[in-house]
């Protein structure tokens, strides 16, 4: 789907909110690749074994957790926790959560297909003050220290998406 370059910045800008940064190249300087490593998160199951078997469990954990992360009422810490990697993109997180249009943002996770036991497919709406602004999305949930968790690959995708195309430096492997 293409939107004229600036409603699409306008659009995205609001409706990724503070999962997003406005100030990407703020945060240029990390040198690490996305992998399967990030900080820790309080929400962990209480077994890898029942939160990654694909049952119903892991489905309602990657959903909580995914709309938790693209919701404007979350706070920066949680949202670092609940994103794979979380850590490499703290400043991008935390610049978007000074933004009061950011307050407004949420996601609503329409369906979850756990494909193995740390990988799982979501597909997923950006809403803005409860209004579709990006529609059926798909992106990646990962099983990291004991919690499902947006995939950062996703998260890049969605920067990308935001910054005209391309990925801030914090996504490049040689980042």
């Amino acid at each position: 789907m293409r939107f004229r370059l600036g409603a699409r910045r306008v659009i995205l800008a609001a409706a990724l909110g503070m999962a997003l940064a406005s100030a990407v190249t703020a945060c240029g300087s990390s040198s690490s690749s996305p992998s399967t490593s990030s900080a820790p998160s309080s929400s962990a199951p209480a077994s890898s074994a029942s939160a990654s078997a694909g049952g119903s469990s892991a489905a309602a954990q990657i959903k909580a957790n995914w709309e938790a992360f693209f919701s404007g009422m979350t706070s920066a810490a949680k949202k670092i926790s609940l994103l794979q990697n979380g850590q490499k993109f703290a400043a991008v997180i935390e610049a978007q959560a000074r933004s009061g249009l950011a307050k407004s943002a949420s996601a609503k996770v329409s369906a979850v297909s756990v494909a193995s036991p740390t990988k799982a497919t979501v597909t997923y709406d950006i809403l803005l003050a409860g209004k579709p602004a990006l529609t059926n999305q798909t992106g990646q949930a990962v099983y990291q220290d004991g919690t499902w968790k947006v995939g950062d690959a996703s998260f890049c995708a969605l920067l990308a998406l935001e910054n005209g195309g391309k990925a801030p430096s914090v996504c490049s492997p040689a980042g």
